[in-house]
């Protein structure tokens, strides 16, 4: 059995790596105020950030999805580890010996599956890369060297030779202490008639690293004519490699493409390397499948939606490029960037472009030219006789559906008038009203409803569709001028814990009206209050939640900014005041309604104890509005 880590390490492990480096890995952070940084949550799609990063307390929080916590949770959602992986990966980078205890250390036995199996790819690439040198791999140095890229561009890449043998790699893996088992969940090895035979024979290897840097799989290709496997073989759908959320050089390209908000896509390797040599840094590729929407997600974290923002498709001249281009637009609509297609005069994809007319040329070819939307219409309209009516009539019926799917209503009027003139059709009002019918339709479901036309055909008013509504927060009634203050005190509670000590540990639960502050008042309490925090103190207070609900309000509230543009002692008093104030004016009208149920004929000593309560209370309200915080 597995040893628990040492809770000293992993306290360790998460004061040493910054959760705002880690998240950097996945998607672009901006500035959001008050020390915070702001992004496009990667768990659940969005127009606008409402993912927030502290770095000052080491916590992140989703204002969408309620998705919140330090760094190790970050890590342990975004790549599905679990807490000991995640703690061993995120140790591995901050260079920190872990201890383990019941049973000792034992790696080969405490290391999680995917920490396992992103370890064997490694050494895999490192094997692959060595082999290139060999004297069989002459034949992947000259498929290589053909394409325009000598032995640095191999290293930069990675790229590497898997030898024509059975069980090469299989053997050194085994060496180095993989099990069959590990080596066949990979995708490195398959089962062959007297045990695990390597997957990948004699073939030139491009190892594919997620967002994070990590190798997770391999694309190998063909290059000997006795091989009857496909032109590309890839690694299959593994625990670490699902090819529909990973693409070839986004390690390589994502800081280029978070820092201009461009990115170029194109359909293969040496595509990739060849842009890459000629300065074209954004590009990248899919991996032996359509470009799809979970790419679409990866890349929208890293561009940000603004609106400069830019994507631009490079697919082959050829038919299967043409189609891949209007798969490709079928998904325009998932980004809020501007997306191009870029197709070579001569039908030459980047790495024949650069061979034949030098890196300028490439560069070149991927400034954006024709709207993919542009495109993407003439490819329809194209396939129609619009000498004829029925010709235009038909082309319209294809092409309109698609101009009706653009947001932006100036931009779907401009593209209607546009699709008037591809078609042929004089009366582009007919054509403007058409694709507005259809984009209303679209709206609403494609469900026929609402008020009717004269002619007995449903009417809708643009735009009258209410948008979905997205996940609820804490049933809070944020009107409330008494729930914002208790909620503000609570932040300040929680981020300046000094600037509202002491004064803040003497409230009491019952002063937080919203069972859910109420809920975050009793974890402070639990972890020993604000007075005096501990460098731990947030991780303490987050510790005492009574469940993950409870520490989602305390990770969001942690993260939130304050609302003052200036956080000082002066409105750290304010809000205890406010909150304080709130509560004495509550139970005064409590007494008072004691008061008048007692009479005058009560308890005469009963009586007289409510009354001098309710004296107190009154002078006690008193002077917090007349001193403020000097009377707490």
């Amino acid at each position: 059995m597995a040893g628990r880590i040492n809770d000293d390490d992993v306290k360790a492990v998460r004061d040493a790596v910054p959760i705002d480096s880690v998240v950097s890995e996945y998607l672009q952070l901006r500035n959001a105020g008050g020390g915070n940084l702001k992004g496009l949550c990667p768990f659940h799609d969005e127009k606008s950030p409402s993912f927030q990063v502290s770095p000052s307390k080491g916590l992140f929080h989703c204002f969408g999805c309620q998705e919140g916590g330090d760094t190790i949770a970050f890590v342990m959602k975004i790549d599905h580890l679990s807490f000991s992986e995640t703690v061993e990966r995120l140790a591995a980078k901050a260079g920190i010996t872990l201890r383990y205890e019941e049973g000792g250390y034992n790696p080969g036995h405490q290391r999680g599956e995917r920490i396992r199996l992103i370890e064997a790819h490694k050494i895999a690439a490192e094997y692959y890369a060595g082999q290139l040198a060999s004297p069989e791999a002459e034949i992947g140095r000259r498929f290589l060297a053909e394409r325009g890229f000598d032995q640095a561009a191999a290293e930069h890449f990675g790229v590497g030779y898997s030898p024509a043998g059975w069980d090469h790699l299989t053997r050194y893996l085994r060496g180095k202490g993989f099990s069959d088992k590990e080596l066949i969940v990979s995708g490195l090895s398959q089962d062959g008639r007297r045990g695990p035979i390597d997957r990948f024979r004699g073939r030139l290897m491009w190892p594919i690293r997620d967002v994070g840097g990590e190798i997770v799989g391999f694309g190998a290709r063909r290059l000997r004519e006795d091989d009857t496997g496909p032109k590309y073989l890839n690694t299959p759908e593994t625990p670490v490699y699902k090819k529909s959320q990973v693409l070839y050089g986004i390690d390589l390209a994502k800081k280029e493409i978070a820092k201009t908000s461009r990115a170029v896509v194109v359909e293969g390797y040496t595509d990739v390397m060849a842009c890459h040599l000629a300065g074209v840094t954004t590009a990248i590729a899919t991996c032996g499948t359509a470009f799809g929407g979970e790419h679409i997600k990866i890349l929208r974290r890293l561009l940000m939606d603004n609106g400069s923002a830019r994507v631009i498709f490079t697919f082959d001249g050829d038919a299967a490029g043409q189609k891949a281009a209007l798969r490709a637009f079928e998904d325009d609509q998932k980004f809020a960037a501007e997306t191009y297609i870029a197709i070579a005069p001569d039908g030459m994809d980047p790495c024949e472009l650069r061979l034949a007319k030098g890196d300028d040329a490439v560069a070149d070819l991927v400034e954006p030219r024709t709207p993919l939307f542009e495109f993407a219409l003439r490819q329809i309209v194209n396939r129609y006789d619009l000498d004829t009516p029925a010709g235009r009539a038909a082309a319209l019926d294809e092409a309109a559906p698609i101009v009706a799917k653009i947001k932006n209503v100036a931009s779907q009027h401009e593209v209607a008038v546009q699709l008037a003139g591809l078609v042929g059709i004089l009366d582009t009002q007919f054509v403007v009203r058409r694709v507005a019918q259809i984009a209303r339709w679209q709206r609403g479901g494609g469900k026929e409803q609402g008020p009717r036309r004269g002619d007995g055909r449903p009417q809708r008013p643009y735009g009258d569709v209410q948008a979905p509504r997205g996940p609820a927060g804490p049933a809070l009634n944020l009107r409330s001028p008494a729930h914002r203050t208790e909620r503000e005190l609570l932040k300040l509670a929680l981020q300046y814990p000094a600037l509202v000590s002491p004064a803040f540990d003497a409230y009491g639960i019952d002063e937080f009206t919203a069972p859910p502050y109420a809920a975050v008042r009793q974890c402070i309490q639990e972890a020993g209050g604000a007075d005096g925090a501990p460098s731990d103190y947030l991780d303490a207070v987050r510790e005492a939640a009574p469940d993950d609900t409870v520490r989602a309000l305390v990770t969001e509230l942690a993260v939130e900014a304050v609302f003052a543009k200036t956080v000082d002692e002066v409105y750290a008093g304010a809000q205890l005041v406010q909150v304080r104030l709130r509560a004495v004016d509550r139970r005064i009208r409590d007494v008072q309604g004691t008061l008048a149920r007692l009479g005058a004929h009560g308890d005469a000593e009963k009586l007289a104890a409510v009354q001098n309560e309710l004296w107190v209370l009154t002078q006690y309200g008193q002077a917090l509005r007349n001193h403020g915080a000097a009377a707490l």
